[in-house]
């Protein structure tokens, strides 16, 4: 399905993964690999940071432990798992690309890989609709999804349009970030970056990068002029508009008891911890758009404050720290 490939201390081994595929309800290769992460148990940490692109899964990899092993995968579905150490704490660094269900695809597949309690940060970036100018950066505490309305679209909508309630585009109610997570990342951001160039708040979390964050496309009947102005209207402390923290935030809240072999479990249910922070790279209110030398800039000096975040995060349950595991591997 994919070329995997593996580096330990500066040796890389290339295989092809073509495992046979087992259990269609969750589907698992014969070999313990998820479907379209393709990673198995021991190549995942617990501390996870998760982002969009694999540009910057590698610029973040740059300060994980060159003493220790650092394991790479590339899946077949454009997943880059990178596992190693950071002060001597393991991590993974997993680019997952963009979207709701890429980050579905990612989180539960992880969950079902790696025992005990998992920390997952996201760094990424997004969209101003507040006072954050582009450059600057915004802890998401918080997050609502907006999604398209597919109903209103329908082939009747001309007719039924002025008899219905139905608007063209949905609300969800807020889901948090866990609170101690995401005071860490503030925190560290803060003194990265200064505290007039960082901002807490509330994140929207829309299904697509135009129709649903109101970007005006006339090649479509998107009925979203006025969706920005909606949302400050339903939503007044709304402040960020993105494509994945909702479904972290969402599927935190939702996870189940530790899946951590051969302990007494005495953790009912939320056994993810998540939280988020992006870059603005699109200024809503201006219609500014940052440069590409200032997001490599800032997204620099940003993975060092969200690993040091995510490594002073204490977890009480972690994976079997044993020889299995890709980061103790020479």
């Amino acid at each position: 399905m994919s070329n995997l490939i593996n580096y330990s201390n500066g040796e890389m081994k290339t295989s092809t993964f073509e495992e046979k595929m087992e259990n269609a309800n969750f589907p698992m290769s014969d070999k313990g690999r998820v479907y379209h992460v393709e990673v198995k148990r021991g190549e995942v940490a617990n501390r996870i940071i998760t982002v969009g692109d694999h540009t910057r899964a590698e610029e973040f990899a740059q300060y994980l432990d060159k003493d220790s092993p650092l394991f790479r995968l590339s899946s077949a579905r454009g997943f880059l798992t990178i596992t190693g150490k950071y002060k001597g704490v393991p991590i993974s660094i997993i680019a997952i690309g963009m979207g709701l269900p890429m980050m579905d695809f990612f989180v539960r597949e992880v969950r079902s890989v790696v025992d005990g309690q998992l920390a997952i940060i996201r760094f990424g970036t997004c969209g101003s609709i507040g006072a954050a100018r582009t450059g600057s950066i915004i802890v998401q505490n918080a997050a609502f999804a907006i999604t398209r309305n597919y109903n209103y679209f329908s082939d009747t909508e001309e007719i039924e349009s002025e008899l219905t309630d139905e608007k063209p585009y949905n609300f969800t109610k807020i889901f948090h970030a866990d609170p101690q997570l995401y005071k860490k990342i503030e925190l560290e951001l803060i003194n990265s970056f200064g505290e007039d160039n960082v901002f807490t708040g509330l994140n929207a979390t829309c299904d697509s990068f135009y129709s649903s964050q109101g970007r005006k496309d006339g090649n479509f009947r998107d009925y979203n002029s006025n969706l920005i102005s909606t949302i400050s209207d339903v939503y007044p402390e709304a402040i960020s508009l993105e494509m994945e923290a909702f479904m972290l935030f969402h599927l935190a809240k939702s996870s189940t008891s530790l899946p951590l072999k051969d302990s007494n479990n005495t953790i009912l249910k939320n056994s993810i911890k998540a939280a988020s922070a992006a870059m603005v790279v699109a200024d809503r209110v201006t219609n500014d758009f940052i440069s590409p030398v200032k997001v490599h800039d800032i997204q620099k000096v940003a993975g060092k404050a969200v690993l040091n975040a995510l490594v002073d995060f204490e977890l009480i349950y972690v994976h079997p720290d044993d020889d299995d595991c890709v980061w103790n591997q020479n």
